[in-house]
């Protein structure tokens, strides 16, 4: 199986959410200058995980991205689908498989690998993140000016 960089910006983008949020919605900017991912890409790839619900967004100052369910209840699998649709892609322009070919095998391995990918969770990049030193952003007070 091959991750696209979409996939992949994906599933680093809400674990910047998850292992570096705060309570404050995150600048997709900020997502991107830790992560190493082009803003305008990120925002695109965003979008489509705001419109499958893993993540909430908040226009205007103060605004950016937060996760939509905790860590804990966000699978890889889920990142996958909101992504690609599906978690063994094949290609749009295969032709149709003879009717003594085992075309079934490619739903066989979509449910196998969804079933993998759905038992890890963003908290478990997380605990592992952390289990490897990975360093945290230190969080800064919130200023408020009147």
């Amino acid at each position: 199986m091959r991750a696209s960089h979409q996939l992949k910006y994906a599933i680093y983008g809400v674990f910047d959410l998850a292992y570096h949020g705060t309570r404050r919605p995150i600048p997709i900017q900020e997502i991107g200058s830790r992560q190493g991912i082009p803003a305008r890409y990120l925002e695109q790839i965003f979008q489509r995980l705001r419109r499958s619900g893993l993540v909430v967004s908040k226009r205007g100052p103060g605004g950016g991205y937060s996760l939509a369910r905790s860590p804990d209840q966000i699978s890889l699998a889920d990142l996958i689908v909101a992504v690609q649709g599906t978690v063994v892609a094949r290609s749009a322009n295969e032709e149709e498989d003879a009717p003594q070919c085992p075309s079934f095998v490619w739903e066989m391995l979509d449910k196998q690998i969804a079933d993998a990918l759905g038992a890890r969770t963003i908290a478990d990049l997380c605990r592992e993140a952390a289990r490897r030193g990975v360093a945290r952003v230190a969080v800064e007070p919130a200023s408020y000016q009147i």
